[in-house]
C-alpha cells in the first residue's frame, strides 16, 4: 500500500512549532505493518495545499493530512480538499451538536466562527473529536477519478492531543478493515542503555546472521544515552524469527536491556520500586531536578518517590542534606566524596530505601585539568552501601543533564536488579 502524509501549517515551516506528527504517525503506521512512502510539509496557502493533495491523489492509496480543520482564516484544508474532490460542503448536525456541547460543558458562549467546523464534504465519514471541536474526516474517491484505483483520504486536526486519540481510536479500526495486511507482520523493539550503536551491532550481528538470512530485518535508533534495537519480520514464521532474535540478544547483553517497545527507563524504575515496596529520595545538583521530573511523569510515582532536593549551591548541600562543610572545603562540590555525602544525606533525611545524588560540571566553563567540563559523579546509597560512579559527559548543558539523569536511573536500575540475584 502506498501511503503519503501531508502536514499543513506555516508555523511548522517557520520553525515555531516542532512537527511531531510525521514521527508519531509514521511510527503508528509502521506498527500496523504499513510504511509511509512520502511525507511533506506545506504552508497554509491554498496553492500549496492543493498542489500537495492533488499530487498525492495521483499515486497514493492512503493520504493523511494534518491541520487546517479549525475555525480560523488560515484553516483551509477542509474547504480546499472539498473543492478539489468536487464535493459540496454540508452542515453535519452531529458535528454541530458536538461544538455546542463542547462550549456548554465549559460554560462558555459558542463563537459563531466555530460552527464552520460542522461543514463537511458530501459523503465524508465524520470522526468526532473527544478533545476539541474540529472533527476529523475520511473520504473515499471513486476509481478513475484521480488514478486507476480509489483513494482513501484521512483528514486529522492539527493539535497532537486531538489528533493522536482520534487516529488511535477511530482511524486505526478503519485502516485495519479497509487495508488488511496480506502477510503477517511482527515488530519488536528492545530498549538498551550503556552501549553505543556501533558496539551493540558489533556484539549481535554475527549471532543473528542466520536469522537475517532467513528474513529478519534489524534496525537501530540511537539517542543520547540509549539505543533502540528493532526486529521486523513478515510472512509465515515472522513471530518465530523475532522471538528467536530477542532470545539471542537478551543472552548477549542482558544487563543493557531495560525494556521493550515504548518502555521508558523512568517507568521501569517506578515499577521495580513499586514491586519491591521501596522508596527513593533524590539529591540533584547539576541536573537541576531533571531526575525528579522524569520520574514524576510516570503515573504511580507518588507511591515510591519520597521527594527530591535540588541542592545546587554548597550552602544548600550543607543545610538541606546535612553534609559536612569540611567535605566540600577539602574535596570540592564536584567530587566522589561530595556525591557520596549527598546520597547518604538524602537517604538519612528522607528515611527512603534508596537515594540518588548527582553533582557535576555542565560547562561550558568551570572545568579544570583534574576535573574537566563534563565531569559527573553519581551516587546511589542504600542502608548497606554507597556506590559512586564517575562519568564524562561532554555535551551542551541540556544534553548533559539528560544523559546524567539517564546514567543515574540506570545505576539505580542495576542496583535494584542486583538485589534480586541470589547470593553465590
Amino acid at each position: 500500500m502506498n501511503i503519503e502524509l501531508i502536514n499543513t501549517g506555516s508555523e511548522l515551516l517557520l520553525g515555531r512549532v516542532l512537527n511531531t506528527h510525521a514521527q508519531w504517525l509514521c511510527r503508528q503506521l509502521a506498527d500496523l505493518g504499513h510504511t509511509v512512502a512520502r511525507q511533506v510539509t506545506v504552508d497554509d496557502s491554498g496553492p500549496a495545499i492543493e498542489a500537495a493533495v492533488h499530487e498525492a491523489l495521483g499515486r497514493a492509496d492512503l493520504i493523511i493530512t494534518t491541520g487546517g480543520l479549525g475555525p480560523t482564516s488560515d484553516d483551509r484544508t477542509r474547504d480546499l480538499i472539498a473543492a478539489l474532490l468536487g464535493r459540496p460542503l454540508r452542515m453535519d448536525t452531529a458535528a454541530l451538536d458536538h461544538v455546542v456541547q463542547f462550549f456548554a460543558s465549559r460554560q462558555r458562549p459558542v463563537p459563531e466562527s466555530t460552527k464552520v467546523q460542522s461543514l463537511v464534504p458530501e459523503g465524508a465519514e465524520v470522526l468526532m473529536n473527544a478533545h476539541g471541536t474540529a472533527p476529523g474526516l475520511i473520504i473515499e474517491t471513486a476509481p478513475g477519478q484521480f488514478r486507476a484505483g480509489k483513494n482513501c483520504l484521512v483528514m486529522l486536526p492539527g493539535p497532537p492531543r486531538e489528533l493522536r486519540p482520534m487516529f488511535t481510536n477511530q482511524v486505526v479500526p478503519v485502516l485495519e478493515k479497509r487495508f488488511p495486511l496480506e502477510t503477517a507482520f511482527v515488530c519488536r523493539t528492545l530498549k538498551t542503555t550503556g552501549l553505543g550503536e556501533s558496539r551493540l551491532e558489533e556484539i549481535i550481528v554475527g549471532p543473528l546472521q542466520h536469522l537475517t538470512v532467513a528474513g529478519l530485518e534489524l534496525g537501530y535508533c540511537a539517542r543520547t544515552g540509549e539505543v533502540d534495537l528493532r526486529f521486523v519480520a513478515r510472512g509465515g514464521g515472522a513471530a518465530e524469527l523475532v522471538a528467536g532474535a530477542e532470545r539471542i540478544v537478551r543472552g548477549l547483553v542482558p544487563e543493557n536491556i531495560y525494556g521493550v517497545d515504548d518502555d521508558q527507563l523512568e517507568a521501569v524504575i517506578v515499577q521495580l520500586l513499586a514491586e519491591k515496596k521501596q522508596t527513593l529520595a533524590l539529591a540533584e545538583s547539576c541536573t537541576g531536578g531533571q531526575i525528579a521530573n522524569r520520574l514524576t511523569n510516570v503515573p504511580g510515582a507518588s507511591a515510591v518517590l519520597w521527594g527530591g532536593l535540588v541542592t545546587y549551591s554548597n550552602e544548600a548541600k550543607v543545610k538541606l542534606l546535612g553534609m559536612p562543610a569540611a567535605t566540600l572545603a577539602q574535596h570540592g562540590a564536584v567530587s566522589e566524596e561530595t556525591a557520596r555525602a549527598m546520597a547518604e544525606g538524602a537517604r538519612k533525611v528522607s528515611g527512603a530505601d534508596h537515594a540518588l545524588a548527582v553533582t557535576g560540571i555542565a560547562g561550558p566553563s568551570g572545568g579544570s585539568e583534574a576535573k574537566p567540563v563534563g565531569t559527573v559523579f553519581i551516587a546511589r546509597a542504600t542502608p548497606d552501601q554507597t556506590v559512586v560512579l564517575r562519568c564524562y559527559n561532554r555535551y551542551d548543558r541540556e544534553t548533559f543533564k539528560h544523559v546524567t539523569s539517564q546514567q543515574a536511573l540506570e545505576l539505580l536500575r542495576r542496583g535494584l536488579l542486583d538485589n534480586e540475584k541470589p547470593a553465590s
